[in-house]
């Protein structure tokens, strides 16, 4: 895919990029205070935090479903660009089309099904084993993640689309 617009607009970038960011900090800030909590819990006290390696999976998983939606917003994803990169012109759009659509449908599919698991787990109350978490959040962030970047990625292309018209090419 090629690279986002130069002038994305500020709150599209603050949405798909900002936000997500934060939030990754945020997650990575968590995760090293439990896993350093749990070091010295183990180490200095004799007592592991019995839920620690459970909720930092959790994280783990909300990070990469969070960082999912800056890399999409980035055109970051990893590619096989062997033939691709010798592409251009209408080739080229042809191609970025037909892969948006393909991620656009499958994202689509994927959080369809994660909002049916979600769903479940709610209406179930099932806990997970270690933390007692409602299983609904660490699955929510494979909605949240399918659901977000397809969004990203369809402003993405309406603002290419818009710069490209805007030059009357």
């Amino acid at each position: 895919m090629a690279d986002a617009p130069s002038r994305d607009p500020r709150l599209a970038r603050v949405a798909f990029v900002t936000v997500p960011e934060w939030i990754l900090g945020t997650l990575m800030l968590v995760g090293v205070a439990i896993n350093l909590a749990n070091v010295a819990g183990r180490y200095l006290f004799g007592a592991a935090i019995h839920w620690a390696e459970e909720v930092m999976v959790f994280i783990t998983i909300w990070g990469v479903f969070v960082g999912l939606v800056a890399i999409t917003w980035r055109g970051e994803h990893l590619c096989m660009d062997l033939f691709s990169g010798m592409l251009r012109g209408r080739a080229r759009l042809a191609l970025d089309l037909l892969v948006a659509s393909v991620l656009i449908v499958c994202a689509g599919f994927f959080a369809m099904q994660s909002y049916k698991v979600v769903t479940l787990f709610a209406a179930s109350g099932a806990l997970t084993v270690s933390a007692g978490i409602p299983k609904a959040i660490p699955h929510a962030a494979l909605l949240v993640g399918f659901t977000l970047a397809p969004i990203a990625l369809a402003v993405r292309l309406a603002l290419r689309w818009r710069a490209h018209v805007g030059k009357g090419a």
